[in-house]
């Protein structure tokens, strides 16, 4: 039988690392091959043996493989044989040094030289789990791509009851298969991404603009890239370190974003307006600087509209807009579905207590017009992850339909 996917499956020391056995069995019934490392503290739970009768395959300990035939780069082999390395059950030392980037043990050193996709299903008492040090971890591991799964509350190994233990292994297989899936959803498809602001000149060194960093745009252009897109980015004027593996073209006004829009919408399967276009633009420039005076006053125009221009001239297109709001976040964003023709539209609230330009976290809610969801605070990545999935979602049902 051909092989579905290839998992590298990390066991680190855990009580839940008997639910590992049970996950690598269940993988190599779905088809899946199998290779499994282990940590010192893993193997005093459950014997390499019990893996090696499950998967068929030698389990790893140490970086040093003193077995005859074994390669001394036997940590790099492992890291290119893997589709994606699964860490189950991943313990608070585990996340720890997964997130440093510690190569002093196998796992650390197969996980630092592996390029593909990480899935991480935490394990540990709650006041572990709950500690600042271990949240910190897991939102690195998160921007960098990482897939956590779980963990779930219930009774842990002390008796005490809450958050920390490991999720059942049918969720984590889902997930880790969902992962395998995602490779390249997106090959063939063309997508086109708006991101950072726009600034619109009063005179030869003053605007108007805003404070857009461009990160979520370029969070997004990353992942859909990853997914095996053709991306074609627009960005505004922004110190943010811009995505690899993308085509970038710089643009400073709201007038050279449209322009750069339209002339790229045309082969687009995908436009996702993410920049902060300015509304208005000053009715007149000044040429040169304009000298200090008591008072100016400003006639706004307002600039053309991007997005519904894009709409107009791409129909066939999934476009997917974005709206910053203060208040009454689902219905500005389905007004804005109606009054520009767009498939989706991102929303995020702006407020004293949580602002998104600039930040490494946002909370958005996805809205269609027949459907509202709501995501919790996330990393940026973790968010253009979600949007990604669900336009994938959306590209496979108008593909059957």
């Amino acid at each position: 039988m051909q092989s579905k996917g290839r998992v590298l499956l990390a066991v680190t020391g855990s009580i839940a690392a008997f639910k590992a056995a049970a996950l690598a069995s269940e993988m190599v019934k779905r088809g899946l091959e199998i290779r499994v490392i282990m940590t010192p503290s893993a193997t005093r739970f459950v014997a390499p043996l019990t893996f090696e009768a499950l998967t068929g395959n030698a389990v790893s300990t140490e970086v040093w493989d003193d077995r005859p035939g074994a390669s001394r780069m036997g940590h790099l082999d492992l890291a290119r044989w893997a589709d994606v390395l699964l860490v189950a059950p991943a313990g608070a030392s585990a996340l720890a040094r997964l997130a440093v980037g510690l190569a002093d043990d196998l796992l650390g050193a197969v996980a630092l030289a592996c390029t593909s996709p990480l899935v991480v299903a935490p394990a540990m008492e709650t006041a572990m789990f709950a500690h600042a040090a271990t949240q910190e971890h897991l939102r690195t591991l998160v921007s960098r791509g990482a897939t956590i799964v779980g963990p779930e509350s219930g009774r842990l190994a002390s008796g005490s009851e809450g958050p920390g233990r490991m999720s059942e292994p049918p969720d984590i297989l889902d997930a880790t298969l969902s992962v395998l899936a995602r490779g390249q959803e997106l090959e063939g498809r063309r997508v086109l991404i708006t991101a950072g602001p726009t600034y619109e000149a009063i005179d030869s060194v003053r605007f108007i603009g805003n404070r857009s960093s461009g990160r979520m745009g370029f969070a997004i252009a990353r992942e859909a890239a990853r997914r095996g897109a053709t991306v074609d980015l627009v960005a505004g004027p922004t110190s943010a370190a811009l995505p690899a593996g993308v085509n970038v073209t710089r643009v400073e006004s709201s007038a050279e974003m449209r322009a750069a829009v339209l002339a790229r919408v045309a082969t687009a399967d995908v436009v996702i307006m993410a920049a902060a276009v300015a509304d208005f633009k000053p009715a007149t420039v000044v040429d040169g600087k304009m000298r200090r005076r008591e008072a100016v006053e400003l006639e706004l125009t307002p600039t053309t509209d991007i997005a519904a221009s894009a709409v107009a001239a791409a129909p066939h297109a999934l476009h997917v807009g974005f709206a910053l709001e203060s208040a009454n976040l689902v219905e500005s964003a389905r007004e804005k579905l109606r009054r520009k023709g767009q498939d989706l539209v991102v929303g995020n609230l702006i407020s004293a207590e949580h602002n998104p330009f600039g930040a490494d976290e946002n909370q958005v809610t996805i809205v269609s017009r027949d459907s509202v969801e709501e995501l919790p605070l996330l990393p940026k990545e973790a968010v253009a992850r979600h949007l990604i999935d669900e336009i994938v979602r959306r590209l496979g049902r108008t593909a059957r339909d």
